[in-house]
């Protein structure tokens, strides 16, 4: 994990890290996945806007699209942190990532393990990749716990 600047006086002591990887059906460049690839710096700028939103992992890319995940080039990661889970649910499940969100079968296999993870980190603290696949890695082997939860069983921070 990386850290910056401490929190100034009257922020919150933690915020929310999240994680999720995808196993992609056609390659990036695919005429299949154009309308995701189209998307994506639309929805992370809308995302970047949002109330609450503190972080998101970037490439030179602008995004995380060619960040190794577990050395399995057919997965993609969005590793983002906000400042609280009701802030993270805000953004998901309105507007246009909500419509993406709907369209996920078409562009990403389906998946049995779990490909999401939450977790708190100290403030100023920003994940990373390894960082987020530990946390999966957790989440997969003891369900969910204060290390890494799900937005079905969450946990507060200091839990």
């Amino acid at each position: 994990m990386t850290t910056s600047s401490p929190a100034p006086a009257g922020r919150p002591a933690h915020e929310l890290a999240q994680v999720n990887i995808a196993r992609l059906k056609h390659p990036l460049d695919s005429v299949e996945l154009k309308d995701f690839v189209d998307a994506l710096d639309p929805v992370n700028a809308v995302a970047d806007a949002s109330d609450g939103f503190v972080w998101r992992l970037q490439s030179d890319t602008g995004n995380a699209t060619d960040v190794p995940v577990f050395g399995d080039e057919w997965l993609i990661m969005n590793l983002t942190v906000w400042r609280d889970v009701e802030a993270l649910t805000a953004f998901m499940y309105r507007g246009r990532h909500r419509e993406l969100l709907a369209r996920r079968f078409e562009w990403f296999e389906r998946v049995e393990e779990s490909m999401t993870a939450l977790w708190w980190v100290a403030a100023g603290v920003r994940p990373t990749a390894r960082d987020a696949e530990l946390r999966l890695l957790g989440l997969r082997e003891h369900g969910p716990t204060p290390h890494a939860f799900t937005l079905r069983k969450t946990f507060g921070p200091g839990e």
